[in-house]
C-alpha cells in the first residue's frame, strides 16, 4: 500500500492528497505531526530513526513523528503512530503548530505544517525496529548541550522546534 499525505495551505485547510514520496520530491506543503513524551523525571524520550528510512535515516529526533492519513483524525493518527513506532500510548495535548521547509538530502524536501503534541508518561518502550534503530531518555540540559555541539546528529525539524517545545513544557509546569 502506498502512503498518502494531506496537502494543505498555510492555514491547514486541505488542498488534496499526494503520494508521500512525491510530496517530498516536489516539496509540497502537507500536514504532519511531532510528538514529544517526557517522563516523570523530566527527561525527553528520543528515537534514532532507522537506517533505512527514506530521509533523515540514522538521525536522532523527537519521540515520534509522522503524517495523518487522508480522512484520518489528527489525534487518532498521533495515537496510532505512537503505538506503531514506540509500542505504547499516552495522553498528549496539542501544543502548537508551525510551517517549515528543509532540504533533507537525496533530492527530497520536507515542507510541512507540523502539529506538535506533548505528553507525560513513564511507559515501557517497545520500539518498532522498522522505524527506530535506538531510543534514549535524555534530560533537556544534556540534550541542548549535545544539539549545540553536534547538530548533524539530529533531524532538522527536531532542532527547529526543540527550544519552543521546552519553553512550552516549562510554561505549563509553572
Amino acid at each position: 500500500m502506498t502512503d498518502h499525505v494531506v496537502l494543505v495551505n498555510t492555514d491547514d485547510v486541505p488542498q488534496g492528497t499526494a503520494e508521500k514520496l512525491e510530496a517530498h520530491v516536489h516539496g509540497w506543503l502537507h500536514r504532519a505531526f511531532s510528538i514529544f513524551v517526557f517522563d516523570s523525571r523530566g527527561r525527553l524520550l528520543l528515537q534514532k530513526r532507522a537506517d533505512d528510512k527514506y530521509h533523515s535515516a540514522g538521525l536522532w529526533s523527537n519521540t515520534c513523528c509522522s503524517h495523518p492519513r487522508p480522512d484520518e483524525d489528527l489525534e487518532e493518527a498521533v495515537q496510532r503512530r505512537l503505538v506503531e513506532e514506540m509500542g505504547f500510548d499516552c495522553d498528549v495535548h496539542h501544543a502548537f503548530q508551525f510551517v517549515y521547509r528543509a532540504d533533507v538530502g537525496e533530492g527530497l524536501v520536507e515542507h510541512e505544517l507540523d502539529h506538535v503534541f506533548i505528553g507525560h508518561a513513564d511507559p515501557t518502550v517497545n520500539a518498532n525496529s522498522d522505524e527506530v534503530s535506538d531510543w534514549a531518555w535524555v534530560t533537556p540540559e544534556d540534550l541542548l548541550a549535545d544539539v549545540a555541539a553536534r547538530p548533524e546528529r539530529y533531524t532538522f525539524w527536531f532542532r527547529h522546534i526543540l527550544d519552543r517545545t521546552l519553553a512550552h513544557v516549562s510554561a505549563r509546569a509553572a
